[in-house]
């Protein structure tokens, strides 16, 4: 019953309210975003905009700085959260809780000492093998200027496609190694954190988004970030800077994937993101498709709305096999 009377509070002073799940979703009134960004789960009695980051500990923080003197009270006779003295350090208080704290540096790494680059004409005979490697997967030269595609043919990433990963300042945070030779561990990567968004520098996100498993999945993709991972968390800063912008998503993963597709979907529409379904049937992955073929099943995406719900989606999928 408690919860039911602090939603109402809430509705009072942030207007109607969007019920996802556990979530209900209002318009944020520190961005005052035209759609309905902050999420408030009354029940871990969280908060946060996903446009503008404005979060706190506890949604009285929320009641503090936008109820009115009733709301307030009534909150504290639900709660018993924060009492109402009038000083100048409780406004000071009310005016700083919830604000976004210094954010935490990305992570900046090297790339391998043994590092060469096959932007440029091949200086090196050991250029050969994976030049013939990139070649075969159908991946051009524009391609590797674009990502600065490199390989090491000596060192602990002997015999490895490079595509380094560089954050918004132009630093590289991240690398994929993989193998272009005989070695049974596909992909050595760096012992470096994963929660990043691949390749930030060169995403546009003024266009289409399309999220894929792995790099050689984004270069056929095009615009397209790269997963890194098994899951896409919703406190990870992919998650949050696809939120914080109005783009299309297109989920392009792999076939086997369907249950990981089917979840991020139904996370993103929970913040009526504009989402689409890109069909990768009849190929390993992305990455093996041809970039013509996946432009034609990208075109042909089926669009998802909080009125189709995944489940229902999964199902109707399943009967027409």
């Amino acid at each position: 019953m408690s919860a039911a009377k602090k939603i109402k509070i809430l509705r009072e002073f942030l207007g109607p309210a969007n019920k996802v799940g556990s979530e209900h979703l209002f318009i944020c009134p520190k961005c005052k975003h035209h759609k309905k960004k902050l999420s408030v789960n009354i029940e871990k009695d969280k908060f946060k905009c996903w446009v503008c980051d404005y979060k706190s500990p506890s949604i009285s923080a929320l009641v503090k700085r936008y109820g009115s003197f009733n709301q307030k009270l009534q909150w504290e006779e639900l709660s018993g959260r924060f009492e109402l003295t009038p000083s100048s350090d409780l406004m000071m208080m009310i005016e700083s809780i919830g604000e976004e704290g210094p954010e935490v540096p990305e992570e900046v790494i090297t790339l391998p000492e043994e590092f060469k680059t096959l932007t440029g004409k091949p200086s090196h005979i050991s250029a050969a093998k994976p030049t013939r490697y990139l070649k075969s997967r159908g991946i051009t030269k524009e391609d590797i200027l674009k990502w600065k595609v490199g390989y090491c043919s000596t060192g602990e990433y002997e015999d490895r496609i490079i595509v380094p990963s560089f954050n918004m300042d132009g630093r590289v945070n991240y690398f994929i190694a993989r193998t272009y030779g005989d070695d049974w561990i596909k992909y050595k990567n760096p012992p470096a954190q994963k929660d990043i968004v691949f390749n930030e520098l060169y995403v546009d996100w003024g266009s289409d988004i399309v999220i894929v498993e792995g790099v050689f999945d984004a270069i056929v993709a095009g615009n397209a970030i790269p997963l890194l991972g098994s899951s896409l968390r919703e406190d990870s800063r992919l998650f949050s800077k696809i939120i914080n912008h109005d783009s299309a998503i297109y989920i392009a993963l792999d076939p086997d994937a369907e249950k990981k597709a089917l979840r991020l979907i139904s996370s993103f529409l929970k913040y009526d993101r504009e989402m689409y379904k890109v069909d990768v049937s009849g190929y390993e992955d992305v990455g093996s498709m041809p970039k013509e073929i996946f432009k034609e099943r990208k075109s042909l995406a089926k669009p998802m709305s909080q009125t189709l719900s995944c489940l229902e989606y999964a199902l109707n999928n399943l009967s027409a096999v």
